[in-house]
């Protein structure tokens, strides 16, 4: 297995241990084989219960009657990524989710229904009409800058791990996704789900794909808000900036609405309205990391690295991984259609050592950026 791994350019961490191999047999044998990390442990039991239950317990997908779609984009142009340079604000304006809008003014209540509410109707409107006039003058004078780069990539899971390829050929790993799994105890027919499900395993042969996007409005907002500061307007600086956090949301769901029927294709039948996108009516997910499916926030990293985000769109990362302009959104795009969202939520010990294994990192590191998950105490 180490020698397979080996041959396709993986990294992926190995972790063995056991009856099966000894300390010397892993050092003189594995580790000569291998470029990736091993890890030896005395006692195998350390990652049963990661492996032999909620390994075991993976959603069920059915991958010999399976056909992955291969990205449209990728036809004829040689290229896995693609750049949007000033998109049109007034497109993205058209989908626009208003509740959470509402909600960072904490008002309570879902859009459309809060405009009429008996408590916070009258409020709501007039937030409302000011957010409008705003979002008139924001793409009439072009106060912000709309850009984006998504990437396509071929890609087939290892273990919880999804391995990108440098190329369609798919002899060369060019970088690893880590992913963590639901590892509580469900109850019985409920999957313990890991993002890597989604995608077409290595020995399965199939040719699956991973895409990857990130997403700002907020270029150009800095400039604006010192304006308004400057002019004492604390409301009109606030308002922009739920303004440009909406539309960045906006633009999100506007780009995997177009991987889906125009870059990817698996979807280009689909004729979903915006109440339908915001209820996630359509086929893939779109897992962000930091957040539930995903919930290490490192993982930016790798997704910084495969589109050059930096140099392409000017998102950065701070040192904790927020992304700024703060109005940004990154993430990967999943095609298959037993997708979903989900919540990985607590995770103990034994995933813990098993994903640090596969990330290389220490225990520190480890309790440190998994912190939330965490159902233990590491001290």
């Amino acid at each position: 297995f180490a020698g397979e791994l080996q041959r396709l350019g993986s990294t992926t961490p190995l972790m063995l241990g056991g009856a099966t191999t000894s300390k010397a047999h892993t050092a003189v044998k594995v580790v000569p084989a291998y470029d990736g990390p091993v890890v030896w442990v005395k006692d195998a039991s350390r990652s049963v219960p990661v492996a032999a239950y909620a390994r075991a317990n993976a959603p069920q997908i059915d991958w010999s009657s399976y056909t992955p779609p291969r990205p449209r984009m990728l036809a004829g142009s040689g290229s896995f990524t693609r750049l949007f340079d000033g998109y049109p604000l007034e497109e993205l304006r058209d989908y626009i989710d208003w509740t959470p809008f509402f909600t960072t003014w904490e008002m309570k209540g879902r859009y459309p229904d809060i405009l009429n509410s008996p408590s916070a109707g009258t409020e709501a409107r007039r937030l409302f009409d000011d957010a409008n006039d705003m979002l008139d003058l924001l793409v009439k004078e072009n106060w912000l800058t709309a850009r984006a780069v998504i990437g396509l990539f071929p890609a087939n899971t290892c273990g919880d791990d999804t391995l990108i390829y440098t190329d369609e050929s798919r002899s060369q790993v060019r970088t690893t996704l880590h992913h963590l799994r639901q590892q509580g105890a469900h109850r019985e027919g409920v999957a313990n789900k890991s993002v890597a499900d989604f995608v077409a395993p290595v020995d399965t042969g199939l040719a699956d794909y991973v895409g990857a996007f990130a997403v700002t409005t907020g270029i150009g907002i800095a400039g604006k808000l010192e304006q308004f500061r400057a002019e004492h307007d604390d409301y009109s600086a606030i308002l922009l900036e739920s303004l440009a956090d909406r539309l960045a949301e906006s633009f999100a769901e506007r780009m995997h609405q177009r991987v889906r029927t125009e870059f990817w294709g698996y979807a280009a039948r689909e004729q979903l309205d915006n109440d339908e996108l915001i209820a996630e009516r359509y086929t893939g997910i779109r897992p962000a990391p930091g957040y539930p499916a995903s919930p290490d926030h490192t993982e930016k990293l790798t997704l910084w690295q495969l589109l050059d985000v930096q140099d392409n769109i000017g998102i950065t990362l701070t040192e904790s991984m927020a992304m700024w302009p703060g109005a940004s959104v990154s993430g990967w795009y999943f095609s298959h259609p037993q997708a979903q969202y989900f919540v990985v939520g607590r995770i103990g010990r034994d995933q813990v050592a098993d994903y640090a294994a596969r990330k290389g990192w220490d225990d520190k590191t480890a309790h440190s950026w998994l912190a939330p998950n965490l159902a233990y105490d590491p001290d």
